[in-house]
């Protein structure tokens, strides 16, 4: 992948349910120099959620194809079958654009770009108030099964003692004081 000294990346990583996405949409909407990196997975489309737009949904076959053929800054298996990843040509898109990438991917998808970007990123962590908000957040959602969230919430516990291998943690107890936080840590790391 072709980078320049003004290819910056932003991450947002956190526990399912902690409110990564709508901090995203919201700096989205205040900081024209950021373009949303879509991520491709595996997972079947929730009623929602639009291809190519939320996601770029890929069968398990494709997506092991794409694997293969290294077209993916990262992936991970983050449930059996269910596949995530950064596509190259999606970074590439947004960098020709002349714009920053920002991320809203797991806490494992996060660290890998953290490393694999290098000083060119900004990896925040958003933690929830306790694992209790998280899970009526989920609850919130009506999107997920029982099964889901308890699988979501186990997975939490692990997520949330990665935090301080993040760039920032950032706690989204308060949604518009999270925003204040959030745009204020963004332009400081837009100006670099």
């Amino acid at each position: 992948m072709a980078e320049n000294k003004k290819h910056k990346a932003i991450i947002f990583s956190a526990p399912s349910g902690a409110g990564k996405t709508t901090i995203v949409h919201h700096l989205l909407s205040v900081y024209d120099e950021l373009a949303f990196s879509i991520s491709a997975c595996s997972r079947p489309r929730r009623h929602n959620e639009r291809k190519g737009k939320d996601y770029h949904f890929l069968s398990i076959s494709d997506f092991k194809n794409k694997i293969e053929n290294n077209e993916f800054v990262e992936w991970e298996e983050v449930y059996k079958d269910n596949f995530y990843g950064t596509l190259i040509a999606e970074v590439e898109r947004i960098w020709d654009e002349g714009k920053t990438v920002i991320f809203d991917v797991d806490v494992v998808g996060g660290l890998n770009l953290k490393k694999y970007f290098k000083e060119k990123a900004l990896a925040i962590f958003v933690k929830p108030p306790s694992v209790q908000h998280l899970e009526d957040r989920l609850r919130t959602r009506e999107t997920e099964t029982e099964a889901s969230i308890a699988r979501r919430i186990g997975k939490a516990g692990i997520e949330l003692e990665r935090a301080q291998e993040f760039d920032y943690v950032l706690l989204n107890d308060k949604l518009e004081e999270t925003f204040e936080e959030a745009e204020r840590v963004i332009k400081d790391f837009l100006k670099k």
